[in-house]
Protein backbone atom coordinates (compact mmCIF):
# COMPACT_ATOMS: atom_id res chain seq x y z
CA UNK A 1 0.00 0.00 0.00
CA UNK A 2 1.50 3.36 -0.99
CA UNK A 3 2.11 6.03 1.63
CA UNK A 4 -0.59 8.40 0.31
CA UNK A 5 -3.27 5.71 0.49
CA UNK A 6 -2.06 4.44 3.85
CA UNK A 7 -2.53 7.87 5.43
CA UNK A 8 -6.15 8.14 4.35
CA UNK A 9 -8.70 7.20 7.06
CA UNK A 10 -10.33 3.78 6.67
CA UNK A 11 -14.13 3.60 6.83
CA UNK A 12 -16.14 0.39 6.86
CA UNK A 13 -19.54 0.75 5.20
CA UNK A 14 -22.42 -1.54 6.21
CA UNK A 15 -23.73 -2.58 2.80
CA UNK A 16 -27.17 -4.11 2.44
CA UNK A 17 -27.24 -4.17 -1.35
CA UNK A 18 -29.64 -1.21 -1.54
CA UNK A 19 -29.21 2.20 -3.09
CA UNK A 20 -28.61 4.05 0.21
CA UNK A 21 -25.64 2.06 1.48
CA UNK A 22 -24.24 1.78 -2.05
CA UNK A 23 -24.20 5.54 -2.55
CA UNK A 24 -22.84 6.04 0.98
CA UNK A 25 -19.81 3.92 0.03
CA UNK A 26 -19.40 5.79 -3.26
CA UNK A 27 -19.51 9.21 -1.59
CA UNK A 28 -16.94 8.25 1.04
CA UNK A 29 -14.53 7.03 -1.61
CA UNK A 30 -15.14 10.25 -3.52
CA UNK A 31 -14.26 12.20 -0.37
CA UNK A 32 -10.91 10.45 -0.10
CA UNK A 33 -11.53 7.71 2.44
CA UNK A 34 -10.23 4.19 2.14
CA UNK A 35 -13.47 2.22 1.95
CA UNK A 36 -14.28 -1.39 2.77
CA UNK A 37 -17.78 -2.76 2.25
CA UNK A 38 -19.13 -5.32 4.70
CA UNK A 39 -22.44 -7.12 4.30
CA UNK A 40 -23.88 -8.89 7.32
CA UNK A 41 -25.45 -12.32 7.04
CA UNK A 42 -28.10 -12.21 9.75
CA UNK A 43 -30.59 -14.98 8.96
CA UNK A 44 -31.47 -17.77 6.53
CA UNK A 45 -34.84 -18.40 4.89
CA UNK A 46 -34.72 -21.99 6.12
CA UNK A 47 -34.59 -20.75 9.71
CA UNK A 48 -37.21 -18.01 9.57
CA UNK A 49 -39.66 -19.78 7.23
CA UNK A 50 -42.10 -18.25 4.79
CA UNK A 51 -41.66 -17.77 1.06
CA UNK A 52 -38.65 -15.72 -0.08
CA UNK A 53 -39.67 -12.13 -0.73
CA UNK A 54 -39.21 -10.93 -4.32
CA UNK A 55 -37.68 -7.58 -3.37
CA UNK A 56 -34.25 -8.98 -2.52
CA UNK A 57 -34.26 -7.57 0.98
CA UNK A 58 -31.14 -7.59 3.13
CA UNK A 59 -29.38 -10.91 3.72
CA UNK A 60 -30.94 -12.49 0.63
CA UNK A 61 -28.62 -13.89 -2.02
CA UNK A 62 -29.75 -11.15 -4.42
CA UNK A 63 -28.91 -8.41 -1.91
CA UNK A 64 -25.45 -9.81 -1.15
CA UNK A 65 -24.70 -10.15 -4.85
CA UNK A 66 -25.77 -6.54 -5.46
CA UNK A 67 -23.48 -5.32 -2.68
CA UNK A 68 -20.57 -7.30 -4.07
CA UNK A 69 -21.16 -5.97 -7.59
CA UNK A 70 -21.21 -2.36 -6.34
CA UNK A 71 -17.93 -2.86 -4.49
CA UNK A 72 -16.33 -4.41 -7.56
CA UNK A 73 -17.46 -1.45 -9.64
CA UNK A 74 -15.86 0.96 -7.15
CA UNK A 75 -12.72 -1.15 -6.79
CA UNK A 76 -13.05 -1.60 -3.03
CA UNK A 77 -12.90 -4.79 -0.92
CA UNK A 78 -16.15 -6.50 0.02
CA UNK A 79 -16.66 -9.02 2.82
CA UNK A 80 -19.65 -10.97 4.08
CA UNK A 81 -19.62 -11.65 7.82
CA UNK A 82 -21.89 -14.18 9.52
CA UNK A 83 -23.70 -12.68 12.51
CA UNK A 84 -26.61 -15.14 12.51
CA UNK A 85 -26.03 -16.38 16.08
CA UNK A 86 -25.77 -12.86 17.49
CA UNK A 87 -28.81 -11.76 15.52
CA UNK A 88 -30.86 -14.71 16.75
CA UNK A 89 -29.93 -14.12 20.39
CA UNK A 90 -30.31 -10.34 20.48
CA UNK A 91 -32.92 -9.54 17.84
CA UNK A 92 -35.15 -12.48 16.88
CA UNK A 93 -35.57 -13.96 20.36
CA UNK A 94 -36.23 -10.50 21.74
CA UNK A 95 -38.84 -9.92 19.02
CA UNK A 96 -40.75 -13.10 19.95
CA UNK A 97 -40.39 -12.65 23.70
CA UNK A 98 -41.68 -9.09 23.65
CA UNK A 99 -44.82 -10.21 21.82
CA UNK A 100 -45.19 -13.01 24.37
CA UNK A 101 -45.24 -10.33 27.07
CA UNK A 102 -47.92 -8.33 25.28
CA UNK A 103 -45.46 -5.70 24.06
CA UNK A 104 -44.74 -4.52 20.51
CA UNK A 105 -41.03 -4.44 19.65
CA UNK A 106 -39.04 -2.72 16.92
CA UNK A 107 -36.22 -5.12 16.04
CA UNK A 108 -34.55 -2.56 13.76
CA UNK A 109 -33.48 -0.50 16.77
CA UNK A 110 -32.09 -3.55 18.56
CA UNK A 111 -30.24 -4.45 15.37
CA UNK A 112 -28.72 -0.99 15.18
CA UNK A 113 -27.41 -0.89 18.74
CA UNK A 114 -26.50 -4.55 19.21
CA UNK A 115 -25.49 -5.73 15.74
CA UNK A 116 -24.31 -2.75 13.67
CA UNK A 117 -22.74 -0.63 16.41
CA UNK A 118 -21.48 -3.51 18.54
CA UNK A 119 -20.76 -6.67 16.51
CA UNK A 120 -20.00 -4.97 13.20
CA UNK A 121 -17.99 -2.18 14.81
CA UNK A 122 -15.79 -4.75 16.56
CA UNK A 123 -15.05 -6.35 13.18
CA UNK A 124 -14.43 -2.94 11.64
CA UNK A 125 -11.90 -2.04 14.34
CA UNK A 126 -10.13 -5.36 13.78
CA UNK A 127 -9.64 -4.29 10.15
CA UNK A 128 -8.08 -1.04 11.34
CA UNK A 129 -11.11 1.11 10.56
CA UNK A 130 -11.46 4.52 12.16
CA UNK A 131 -15.09 4.94 11.16
CA UNK A 132 -18.28 2.99 10.56
CA UNK A 133 -20.61 4.38 7.91
CA UNK A 134 -24.19 3.47 7.01
CA UNK A 135 -26.87 4.69 4.62
CA UNK A 136 -29.07 6.13 7.37
CA UNK A 137 -30.72 9.50 6.80
CA UNK A 138 -29.41 11.29 9.89
CA UNK A 139 -26.64 13.72 10.82
CA UNK A 140 -23.96 14.02 13.51
CA UNK A 141 -22.51 17.30 14.75
CA UNK A 142 -20.05 17.96 17.56
CA UNK A 143 -21.24 20.60 20.02
CA UNK A 144 -18.27 22.51 21.44
CA UNK A 145 -20.28 23.99 24.29
CA UNK A 146 -21.75 20.69 25.46
CA UNK A 147 -18.61 18.72 24.53
CA UNK A 148 -20.86 16.09 22.99
CA UNK A 149 -21.64 14.60 19.62
CA UNK A 150 -25.24 15.42 18.77
CA UNK A 151 -27.53 13.22 16.69
CA UNK A 152 -29.71 15.30 14.37
CA UNK A 153 -32.51 14.56 11.96
CA UNK A 154 -31.72 14.00 8.29
CA UNK A 155 -32.66 16.92 6.05
CA UNK A 156 -35.29 14.84 4.21
CA UNK A 157 -38.31 14.83 6.56
CA UNK A 158 -39.85 11.90 4.68
CA UNK A 159 -36.77 9.72 5.24
CA UNK A 160 -35.32 10.88 8.55
CA UNK A 161 -34.12 7.82 10.51
CA UNK A 162 -32.87 9.46 13.70
CA UNK A 163 -35.74 7.74 15.56
CA UNK A 164 -34.09 4.35 15.03
CA UNK A 165 -30.70 5.56 16.29
CA UNK A 166 -31.50 6.82 19.78
CA UNK A 167 -29.53 3.97 21.39
CA UNK A 168 -26.14 5.12 20.06
CA UNK A 169 -23.52 6.16 22.61
CA UNK A 170 -21.10 9.06 22.43
CA UNK A 171 -18.38 6.58 21.46
CA UNK A 172 -20.59 5.25 18.66
CA UNK A 173 -21.36 8.73 17.36
CA UNK A 174 -17.72 9.80 17.46
CA UNK A 175 -16.83 6.97 15.07
CA UNK A 176 -19.87 7.12 12.79
CA UNK A 177 -20.41 8.78 9.41
CA UNK A 178 -23.81 9.27 7.78
CA UNK A 179 -22.94 10.34 4.20
CA UNK A 180 -26.62 10.73 3.22
CA UNK A 181 -27.71 12.98 6.08
CA UNK A 182 -27.68 16.14 3.99
CA UNK A 183 -29.43 14.54 0.99
CA UNK A 184 -33.03 13.75 0.08
CA UNK A 185 -34.04 10.35 -1.21
CA UNK A 186 -34.65 11.84 -4.63
CA UNK A 187 -31.12 13.26 -4.67
CA UNK A 188 -29.70 9.89 -3.59
CA UNK A 189 -31.39 8.07 -6.45
CA UNK A 190 -30.33 10.78 -8.91
CA UNK A 191 -26.69 10.58 -7.82
CA UNK A 192 -26.73 6.79 -7.94
CA UNK A 193 -28.15 6.92 -11.46
CA UNK A 194 -25.61 9.55 -12.49
CA UNK A 195 -22.78 7.28 -11.40
CA UNK A 196 -24.41 4.25 -13.02
CA UNK A 197 -24.88 2.26 -9.83
CA UNK A 198 -27.02 -0.75 -10.77
CA UNK A 199 -29.21 -0.36 -7.66
CA UNK A 200 -30.21 3.25 -8.42
CA UNK A 201 -33.87 2.33 -8.99
CA UNK A 202 -34.00 -0.65 -6.63
CA UNK A 203 -37.13 -0.70 -4.49
CA UNK A 204 -36.80 -0.99 -0.73
CA UNK A 205 -38.74 -3.04 1.78
CA UNK A 206 -40.56 -1.29 4.61
CA UNK A 207 -41.08 -4.47 6.60
CA UNK A 208 -38.87 -6.40 9.01
CA UNK A 209 -36.18 -8.26 7.09
CA UNK A 210 -36.32 -11.66 8.80
CA UNK A 211 -40.08 -12.10 8.38
CA UNK A 212 -39.68 -12.99 4.72
CA UNK A 213 -43.38 -13.02 3.82
CA UNK A 214 -44.43 -10.19 6.21
CA UNK A 215 -46.66 -12.68 8.05
CA UNK A 216 -45.89 -11.96 11.71
CA UNK A 217 -48.38 -14.44 13.25
CA UNK A 218 -46.96 -17.19 11.04
CA UNK A 219 -43.43 -16.31 12.10
CA UNK A 220 -44.18 -16.21 15.83
CA UNK A 221 -46.21 -19.41 15.70
CA UNK A 222 -43.51 -21.35 13.82
CA UNK A 223 -40.69 -19.99 15.97
CA UNK A 224 -42.45 -21.03 19.16
CA UNK A 225 -43.33 -24.41 17.62
CA UNK A 226 -39.61 -25.13 17.47
CA UNK A 227 -39.59 -24.80 21.25
CA UNK A 228 -42.78 -26.81 21.74
CA UNK A 229 -44.88 -23.79 22.68
CA UNK A 230 -46.93 -23.15 19.56
CA UNK A 231 -50.60 -23.36 18.66
CA UNK A 232 -52.07 -25.12 15.66
CA UNK A 233 -51.56 -22.97 12.57
CA UNK A 234 -55.31 -22.95 11.94
CA UNK A 235 -55.76 -21.17 15.26
CA UNK A 236 -53.77 -18.12 14.17
CA UNK A 237 -54.67 -17.89 10.47
CA UNK A 238 -56.09 -14.54 9.46
CA UNK A 239 -54.57 -12.53 12.29
CA UNK A 240 -52.95 -9.21 11.45
CA UNK A 241 -50.64 -8.11 14.22
CA UNK A 242 -51.04 -4.38 13.85
CA UNK A 243 -52.81 -1.67 11.97
CA UNK A 244 -50.90 1.01 13.82
CA UNK A 245 -48.50 2.58 11.35
CA UNK A 246 -44.89 1.87 12.21
CA UNK A 247 -45.88 0.21 15.47
CA UNK A 248 -42.93 -2.10 16.00
CA UNK A 249 -40.72 -0.44 18.56
CA UNK A 250 -37.53 -1.56 20.12
CA UNK A 251 -36.92 -3.21 23.50
CA UNK A 252 -33.99 -3.94 25.75
CA UNK A 253 -31.70 -6.88 25.04
CA UNK A 254 -33.39 -10.25 25.09
CA UNK A 255 -34.21 -11.90 28.39
CA UNK A 256 -36.22 -15.04 28.95
CA UNK A 257 -39.12 -13.62 30.95
CA UNK A 258 -42.52 -14.83 29.79
CA UNK A 259 -45.65 -13.50 31.46
CA UNK A 260 -47.57 -16.66 30.53
CA UNK A 261 -45.39 -19.37 32.04
CA UNK A 262 -43.74 -20.16 28.69
CA UNK A 263 -46.91 -21.33 26.89
CA UNK A 264 -49.35 -19.58 24.58
CA UNK A 265 -52.92 -19.94 25.81
CA UNK A 266 -56.31 -18.78 24.68
CA UNK A 267 -57.91 -16.29 27.00
CA UNK A 268 -60.75 -13.80 27.52
CA UNK A 269 -61.42 -10.60 25.63
CA UNK A 270 -63.11 -7.99 27.82
CA UNK A 271 -64.72 -4.67 27.05
CA UNK A 272 -63.70 -1.65 29.10
CA UNK A 273 -66.41 -2.42 31.65
CA UNK A 274 -64.72 -5.73 32.38
CA UNK A 275 -67.41 -7.81 30.65
CA UNK A 276 -66.21 -10.83 28.70
CA UNK A 277 -67.24 -10.50 25.04
CA UNK A 278 -64.95 -12.96 23.28
CA UNK A 279 -61.86 -15.13 23.34
CA UNK A 280 -58.37 -14.41 22.01
CA UNK A 281 -55.98 -16.93 20.43
CA UNK A 282 -52.88 -16.03 22.43
CA UNK A 283 -51.30 -12.84 23.76
CA UNK A 284 -48.39 -12.81 21.23
CA UNK A 285 -50.77 -12.43 18.30
CA UNK A 286 -52.14 -9.02 19.33
CA UNK A 287 -50.89 -5.48 19.69
CA UNK A 288 -52.34 -2.13 20.77
CA UNK A 289 -54.52 -0.62 18.05
CA UNK A 290 -55.20 -3.93 16.29
CA UNK A 291 -58.67 -4.32 14.79
CA UNK A 292 -58.60 -7.48 12.67
CA UNK A 293 -58.61 -10.98 14.08
CA UNK A 294 -60.79 -10.24 17.11
CA UNK A 295 -63.76 -12.31 15.84
CA UNK A 296 -66.26 -10.10 17.67
CA UNK A 297 -69.34 -8.79 15.91
CA UNK A 298 -70.96 -5.91 17.79
CA UNK A 299 -71.91 -3.77 14.81
CA UNK A 300 -69.00 -1.35 15.28
CA UNK A 301 -65.21 -1.51 14.91
CA UNK A 302 -63.35 -2.63 18.02
CA UNK A 303 -59.64 -2.22 18.73
CA UNK A 304 -57.18 -3.72 21.20
CA UNK A 305 -56.85 -1.09 23.93
CA UNK A 306 -54.93 -2.93 26.61
CA UNK A 307 -53.05 -6.23 26.97
CA UNK A 308 -52.57 -7.84 30.39
CA UNK A 309 -50.30 -10.89 29.99
CA UNK A 310 -50.37 -11.67 33.73
CA UNK A 311 -54.12 -12.20 33.47
CA UNK A 312 -53.85 -13.59 29.91
CA UNK A 313 -56.49 -11.02 29.01
CA UNK A 314 -57.12 -8.49 26.27
CA UNK A 315 -59.34 -5.41 26.55
CA UNK A 316 -61.02 -3.83 23.55
CA UNK A 317 -62.86 -0.59 22.90
CA UNK A 318 -63.63 1.96 20.24
CA UNK A 319 -61.14 4.09 18.35
CA UNK A 320 -61.45 7.07 20.69
CA UNK A 321 -60.49 4.80 23.60
CA UNK A 322 -57.01 4.46 22.08
CA UNK A 323 -56.11 8.07 22.86
CA UNK A 324 -53.90 8.66 25.90
CA UNK A 325 -51.51 11.39 26.99
CA UNK A 326 -49.34 9.99 29.82
CA UNK A 327 -46.86 7.12 29.92
CA UNK A 328 -43.52 6.05 31.36
CA UNK A 329 -40.31 5.36 29.48
CA UNK A 330 -37.43 3.21 30.75
CA UNK A 331 -34.05 1.89 29.45
CA UNK A 332 -33.04 5.47 28.75
CA UNK A 333 -30.13 6.68 26.66
CA UNK A 334 -29.41 10.40 26.76
CA UNK A 335 -27.34 11.85 23.91
CA UNK A 336 -27.48 15.64 24.25
CA UNK A 337 -26.79 15.61 28.02
CA UNK A 338 -25.85 13.19 30.78
CA UNK A 339 -29.08 13.12 32.80
CA UNK A 340 -32.48 14.77 32.81
CA UNK A 341 -31.99 17.07 35.78
CA UNK A 342 -35.31 18.91 35.62
CA UNK A 343 -38.65 18.77 33.84
CA UNK A 344 -38.27 19.66 30.20
CA UNK A 345 -40.54 20.53 27.30
CA UNK A 346 -39.71 18.87 24.00
CA UNK A 347 -41.27 17.00 21.11
CA UNK A 348 -41.85 13.28 21.51
CA UNK A 349 -42.08 10.62 18.79
CA UNK A 350 -43.66 7.26 19.66
CA UNK A 351 -43.53 5.40 16.32
CA UNK A 352 -41.37 5.55 13.24
CA UNK A 353 -44.11 7.21 11.15
CA UNK A 354 -45.41 9.34 14.02
CA UNK A 355 -44.90 13.10 13.80
CA UNK A 356 -43.22 14.30 17.02
CA UNK A 357 -45.69 16.13 19.23
CA UNK A 358 -45.27 18.63 22.04
CA UNK A 359 -45.03 17.29 25.55
CA UNK A 360 -43.16 17.28 28.81
CA UNK A 361 -40.67 14.83 30.30
CA UNK A 362 -39.73 14.54 33.98
CA UNK A 363 -37.58 12.08 35.93
CA UNK A 364 -39.12 9.36 38.05
CA UNK A 365 -35.84 7.54 38.71
CA UNK A 366 -32.41 7.58 37.07
CA UNK A 367 -33.66 5.01 34.57
CA UNK A 368 -37.27 6.05 34.04
CA UNK A 369 -39.13 9.21 33.03
CA UNK A 370 -42.75 10.27 32.97
CA UNK A 371 -43.96 11.63 29.64
CA UNK A 372 -47.08 13.72 29.12
CA UNK A 373 -48.26 14.93 25.72
CA UNK A 374 -50.03 18.28 25.56
CA UNK A 375 -52.72 16.56 23.51
CA UNK A 376 -53.65 12.88 23.64
CA UNK A 377 -52.07 10.62 21.02
CA UNK A 378 -53.41 7.42 19.47
CA UNK A 379 -52.15 3.95 20.44
CA UNK A 380 -49.22 4.64 22.76
CA UNK A 381 -47.79 1.13 22.92
CA UNK A 382 -45.50 -0.54 25.49
CA UNK A 383 -42.39 -1.96 23.86
CA UNK A 384 -42.15 0.78 21.28
CA UNK A 385 -39.53 3.52 21.45
CA UNK A 386 -40.16 7.07 22.58
CA UNK A 387 -37.60 9.54 21.24
CA UNK A 388 -37.25 13.10 22.54
CA UNK A 389 -36.39 16.01 20.23
CA UNK A 390 -35.40 19.65 20.63
CA UNK A 391 -35.84 21.11 17.15
CA UNK A 392 -33.85 18.66 14.97
CA UNK A 393 -31.62 17.35 17.79
CA UNK A 394 -32.25 13.98 19.46
CA UNK A 395 -32.08 14.55 23.21
CA UNK A 396 -32.35 10.82 23.89
CA UNK A 397 -34.82 7.99 23.94
CA UNK A 398 -36.04 4.86 25.65
CA UNK A 399 -38.66 2.13 25.71
CA UNK A 400 -42.31 2.83 26.46
CA UNK A 401 -42.97 0.87 29.63
CA UNK A 402 -46.45 1.68 30.92
CA UNK A 403 -49.38 3.74 29.66
CA UNK A 404 -51.40 5.57 32.29
CA UNK A 405 -55.07 4.73 31.67
CA UNK A 406 -58.00 6.82 32.83
CA UNK A 407 -60.41 3.94 32.76
CA UNK A 408 -60.68 0.92 35.03
CA UNK A 409 -61.17 -2.68 33.94
CA UNK A 410 -61.15 -4.15 37.41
Amino acid sequence: MDRQKKNRPLAVVAMSGGVDSSLAAFLLKEQGYQVVGISMKLWDFKEVGGDPHPDGRCCSVEALNDARAICEKMGIPHYVIDFKDDFKKTVILNFVEEYEKGRTPNPCIVCNTEIKWRCLWEKAKALGAEFLATGHYARIKYDEKAKKFLLRKGVDPTRDQSYALWGLSQENLSRTIFPLGELTKREVRAKAKEHKLKVAEKMESQEICFVADDDYPRFIKEWLDKQGQGLALSEVEGLVLSEVEGSRACPERSRRARGQGGKIRRGPIFNLKGEKIGEHKGIPFYTIGQRRGLSIALGKPLYVIRIEPDKNAIYVGEDNDLFRSTFTVSHLNWIAFDDLEKERECRIKIRYQHQPQEGRISSLTKNEVMVKFKKSERAITPGQSAVFYQDDVVLGGGIINRVVNDWSAD
